[in-house]
């Protein structure tokens, strides 16, 4: 501003930088506030993997990939609790950076502020000497009022006055030089700190922006890597379900279940009646092997019989 006592420039880059800092302590609250939505999720993964019930009664290889899976998920909870604590450390750093900045910017605004009232105060200081000159009594006016003196008395009193007033407007002339040489090299010392005070904070500003991009880049980063080493979490879980096999699975349970490889003997008929008609006593069968049983044939009906139906040449009702 060409007002020499004007601050308007000066408080617009203040008001700059303080918004900076805003903007660095609403990204630090964001990072705080992302690291407990992370814990709380990860915790509840942790406490769902551990608690909650998840095919516990399989067997064999099945048995292995659930294990797998819910030790896994158990990791991803672990990795976002892990998650958590990074974004706070990075939320301190953050507060670290903008406390800093905060405590070398307030140095270089006490500077302002001290030079800033000194400024002011002789701007003040040297109006009031010029206003004091201005309203002096000029020597000339005094000259024509003694044309129109009564008497020689009162010639002798405004000549003395005439004096005074002109030696003390030498003063005032003087003073007021001396205001203004003063005010001059104060000036010189403002606009000399007020262009080192810019410049600070211009490198502050580029600090800040460079800092925060920077911030931003690394909790991006931190995010994708938490998606990758999920996707290898999940991968062991898909490694884990390939290995499972449904034959070896239903062969362990059979192996493990089994009571035998044959069936039971049928029971024979013992005559306790009359014990002479039990001489020769039925032969029993071979025993049949097991074996598994192929799908039962669809029954079907000749034609002009609706109410039967026929297997292999049996006929049912």
């Amino acid at each position: 501003s060409t007002d020499l006592t004007s601050t308007v420039g000066y408080d617009s880059i203040i008001q700059h930088l303080n918004d900076g800092r805003k903007n660095c302590k609403e990204f630090e609250d964001f990072l705080k506030e992302r690291a407990i939505i992370e814990e709380k999720y990860g915790k509840e993964l942790i406490n769902l993997s551990k608690k909650k019930p998840c095919g516990q009664t399989e067997l064999n290889t099945l048995k292995r990939s659930l294990d797998v899976f819910k030790q896994q998920i158990d990791n991803v909870g672990q990795g976002h609790i892990q998650l958590a604590q990074t974004l706070r450390e990075e939320a301190k750093k953050m507060e670290d950076f903008r406390e800093k900045q905060k405590l070398h910017r307030k140095k270089i605004e006490l500077i302002m502020e001290a030079i800033h009232k000194n400024r002011n105060v002789q701007y003040k200081k040297t109006m009031e000497v010029k206003q004091m000159c201005c309203c002096s009594l000029p020597c000339g006016a005094i000259g024509d009022a003694l044309l129109y003196l009564p008497s020689l008395s009162h010639f002798w009193q405004l000549f003395l006055k005439l004096a005074q007033t002109k030696s003390a407007l030498e003063d005032s002339d003087r003073s007021y030089q001396q205001s203004v040489t003063t005010l001059e090299k104060i000036r010189e010392e403002w606009h000399k700190e007020h262009i080192k005070a810019c410049e600070f904070f211009e490198t502050q500003e580029c600090e800040r922006i460079n800092y925060f991009r920077n911030a931003l880049w690394l909790h991006v980063n931190q995010l994708s890597l938490g998606c990758v080493q999920n996707d290898e979490k999940y991968e062991e879980i898909r490694k884990s379900l390939e290995m499972c096999s449904i034959e070896k699975d239903v062969d362990f349970f059979v192996n493990l279940r089994k009571t035998g490889s044959l069936a039971p003997a049928p029971v024979l008929y013992e005559n306790y009646y009359n014990t002479q008609r039990n001489v020769t006593p039925a032969r029993s069968p071979a025993p049949v092997p097991i074996s598994r049983r192929g799908p039962m044939p669809t029954p079907a009906s000749p034609p002009g019989e609706p109410d039967y139906a026929t297997v292999d040449g049996y006929s049912l009702v």
